[in-house]
């Protein structure tokens, strides 16, 4: 048997298993009782799995995730098996029956119907193709977004609101936040505005970390006829939920921020019964108008990246999602910890639980420019060896974004922990 053949079927085993197994932990884990406890995991073994940098603490994570060795792996092995067989592999078997079995997978992962999902570029490609195209805005509407979305998807919210005559709100998210005046705050904008038809809701804010109470909040937009989209490019993989437990119609993920995969992979999420009111991408006839195949056309895409999806999703499976979203919050709670008192420090996630997963921002008081931001961001780095970046948007002002990863040591939380008490103003 050649090698060729071999590599077809190996990928059809590896997609069709996987998309098995994956069903089968979903019934598992939906009988699961909320109280098992979870065993004690060698964190350090699965940190040994990734190749970081040693010259300095990488705490910007969240931009995207490290490829553990064997994913990366993988990933290099599809990479020469394309230069290879080129066109030949792709036109008669991976356009067809090996990219199905990859979204059947996926699917399953997601705990959706493979006709629900389509496979994307990422979460920025997926969730503008549901805004843009979303169908149902009248003259004299509103299309409702927070301040705290990204920058990108407010750019197409207000984009949607010229288009169709409507009018475009934002939701200010109050600080100190809290999982009840945040759902308030909604609240009070969907009162505001009662011909509110869209909304955008980001489960964690790329900008602080917080934690929206989305499947709260879609319960109350859905009870005034408002539908919701929702941004999952940050909570995909990193906390432990399915995208049916959010009750959106809409969603848009990424699969290269916490999952793991090679950069440029996310997919799109329509409920079934909502697939007319989104259009098709631009007139596109490749799939017809009943698949979801057709919301979206990005030509010749990375299929080296889409081939890596189940070793990705593989790798992240080994460790489950409820040990994973823990590990996570408890780096993010070492270091949050040594500075909370200090004065001057305040940190932009709450302490409450469910708030806050691994990203947490935090500002210095009287520095609440991004340009201050963005000199104090760089001090940790020259000064401290700390990786991190300076975000704005919240309504007290900018911030610096701290996000750990698996292979962070508590040695460089330490680190961090230091370096913010002797920056912070007396």
């Amino acid at each position: 048997m050649n090698s060729f053949v071999q590599r077809r079927r190996a990928l059809l085993r590896s997609a069709a298993s996987l998309a098995a197994g994956l069903a089968a932990a979903g019934s598992a884990r939906s009988a699961v009782p909320a109280t098992t406890t979870a065993p004690v995991r060698d964190w350090q073994q699965l940190a040994a799995s990734y190749d970081v940098a040693s010259e300095f603490v990488n705490l910007e994570n969240a931009y995207f995730g490290i490829m553990a060795r064997p994913v990366a792996e993988d990933f290099k092995r599809n990479i020469d098996y394309l230069n290879r067989y080129n066109s030949h592999f792709l036109r008669r078997d991976f356009d067809r029956d090996g990219i199905e079995a990859i979204r059947a997978q996926l699917a399953a992962h997601a705990g959706v119907a493979t006709g629900e999902l389509a496979i994307t570029r990422g979460a920025t490609e997926s969730l503008q193709n549901l805004i843009c195209n979303y169908r149902l805005v009248k003259p004299g509407e509103t299309v409702m977004y927070g301040n705290l979305d990204y920058d990108t998807m407010i750019d197409a919210m207000n984009d949607l609101a010229r288009r169709s005559g409507g009018g475009a709100a934002a939701v200010q998210i109050p600080e100190p936040a809290s999982r009840q005046n945040v759902i308030d705050a909604y609240e009070q904008a969907l009162r505001r505005h009662p011909r509110t038809r869209l909304l955008l809701l980001t489960h964690v804010s790329h900008r602080t970390g917080l934690v929206i109470p989305v499947a709260e909040i879609v319960r109350m937009a859905k009870a005034r006829g408002v539908d919701v989209i929702v941004d999952v490019a940050q909570s995909w993989g990193q906390l432990d939920y399915r995208i049916p437990d959010l009750g959106a119609d809409f969603v848009g993920a990424n699969l290269h921020k916490w999952i793991g995969a090679p950069l440029g992979l996310g997919f799109l999420y329509i409920r079934e019964a909502r697939l007319e009111d989104i259009g098709v991408q631009a007139g596109a006839t490749n799939f017809p108008a009943t698949d979801i195949r057709s919301r979206v056309h990005a030509g010749t895409v990375n299929m080296a990246a889409i081939m890596t999806i189940p070793a990705a999703l593989k790798f992240h499976g080994q460790v489950p999602l409820e040990e994973r979203a823990a590990r996570l919050r408890g780096l993010r709670d070492d270091w949050v910890r040594q500075v909370i008192d200090v004065p001057g420090v305040q940190i932009l996630t709450p302490e409450e639980p469910g708030m806050s997963g691994a990203v947490t921002s935090f500002r210095l008081r009287g520095r609440t420019g991004f340009e201050d931001n963005v000199a104090l961001s760089r001090r940790l780095a020259d000064e401290f060896g700390i990786f991190t970046v300076a975000r704005s948007g919240p309504a007290g002002g900018s911030c610096i974004r701290v996000t750990p990863s698996y292979f962070t040591r508590g040695a460089d939380l330490a680190k961090l922990a230091a370096a913010i008490r002797q920056l912070a103003p007396a």
